[in-house]
């Protein structure tokens, strides 16, 4: 199986990036924080979860480990495959959905197109002791940038610019509305 993939960005698609190492191109799924991370560069290196099924070889790649385990875990729940998971995973990075499945937050979720509330209660349920443990703070901050994601994006701007931008907000800010502001300051520095 493929695990890691370091090479050439051949092209790039919606959805997809081909890799080349050394003469082989692979078809690569990405996230859309994956997909914005790697935009304009020549070179990448992806962890890679190698998709099979009787009818389906397909590779997904990740910036980040810990990326790849979450996309697993999601994986492993009936009705949720690898487009759906790879939608979860653009909203919400690992650690904000680690967080809704602690608070038991389905909201976060049914964000995605195909989950609905009985899918995104079910994958909370089955993964509820598969995740690690998060500081109350930590949880109510993630679940706010969550929340200031989606409002930077109704904005107009990537998933990848708003968590980039979400990044340099001081902590001490909890309100959604400020931390949205306070990355609209960051974007425009």
């Amino acid at each position: 199986m493929i695990a890691k993939l370091t090479g050439k960005i051949e092209y790039v698609k919606n959805n997809y990036v081909v890799i080349d190492v050394n003469g082989v191109g692979y078809k690569v799924h990405v996230t859309d924080f994956t997909f914005g991370s790697i935009a304009g560069k020549e070179d990448v290196s992806v962890f890679v979860y190698t998709y099979v099924r009787e009818d389906t070889l397909a590779l997904y790649g990740f910036l980040e480990l810990a990326e790849k385990e979450m996309f697993e875990l999601l994986i492993s729940i009936s009705g949720i495959g690898p487009k759906a998971a790879l939608g979860i995973l653009s909203i919400a990075p690992p650690k904000t959905i680690k967080a809704a499945i602690l608070n038991e937050d389905s909201s976060i979720l049914t964000r995605v197109s195909g989950v609905g509330k009985k899918t995104a209660e079910r994958v909370i349920r089955e993964l509820q002791g598969k995740v690690d443990g998060l500081d109350i703070e930590d949880t109510e901050k993630l679940i706010a940038d969550s929340d200031a994601v989606d409002a930077l994006v109704s904005m107009g701007y990537s998933v990848t610019e708003a968590r980039e931008a979400l990044k340099n907000v001081s902590p001490d800010i909890s309100d959604v509305g400020e931390r949205v502001k306070a990355a609209l300051r960051n974007v425009g520095s």
